[in-house]
């Protein structure tokens, strides 16, 4: 790692009844700018990027109830735009932050960039788990099946949207490219500068941290121009 710390803070979840902590990096030179991750115990590529760039604060965030709290549940949408955000900025001094998740959590983030819009700048989603059923059947045992297919056909078929500068990622070899080539194109219609990035690998951790460079950096360029 480079120059900087880590630390941990703390963060209560009233709309979950519930409190996680995030491990946070910032660098050694004073900065406003924070990416936000779920996953943060996996996303560990995330902490390298951000030692190279020197030039933005990190917060992994834990995930609790992963298969609940990212399946599109509005609880922990209001959560992270109302209550982990907020708290975050205000400790750290940042400005609105970029999003990120894989898989389901790049479903939750979307979702809470759309329901509370007003703090986020910018997404990285990869390999969103944005399922429909004329894509996605495999997937239809899932628990929490019936609320994302709901929630992904409200957006896909959405006018318009709370637009920031949004990149795509997927691997060219998983189940997911279908819906995420349908998400990036409504994102588009919905005036959201939106890039899908298809790469080589498939649905994995591996695959999702060798897309980080260069897609996240030429994304934090577009939220972060100055």
């Amino acid at each position: 790692m480079g120059a900087g710390r880590w630390r941990r803070i703390r963060l209560p979840l009233p709309a979950l009844r519930a409190t996680v902590t995030a491990r946070v990096w910032s660098p050694a030179n004073d900065t406003d700018r924070l990416l936000i991750a779920h996953d943060g115990p996996d996303y560990q590529g995330l902490a390298e990027h951000a030692a190279r760039a020197n030039r933005y604060h990190l917060a992994l965030l834990p995930a609790r109830e992963r298969n609940d709290w990212y399946s599109a549940c509005p609880a922990y949408a209001q959560a992270l735009g109302l209550e982990i955000l907020p708290r975050l900025r205000s400790r750290l001094g940042a400005r609105r932050a970029v999003g990120a998740g894989a898989s389901l959590g790049a479903l939750a983030m979307l979702h809470a960039q759309r329901t509370h819009p007003a703090g986020f700048a910018g997404l990285f989603l990869q390999s969103g788990s944005f399922f429909q059923p004329r894509h996605d059947r495999q997937e239809s045992g899932f628990i929490h099946w019936p609320r994302i297919i709901r929630y992904v056909r409200r957006v896909l078929t959405a006018p318009s949207g709370p637009a920031v500068p949004a990149t795509l990622t997927c691997g060219a070899a998983e189940e997911n490219l279908a819906n995420n080539r349908d998400m990036a194109d409504a994102l588009r219609v919905q005036g959201y500068p939106a890039v899908l990035a298809v790469g080589p690998g498939g649905h994995d951790w591996a695959s999702w941290r060798n897309a980080l460079d260069p897609h996240l950096t030429a994304l934090l360029s577009e939220a972060w121009p100055d």
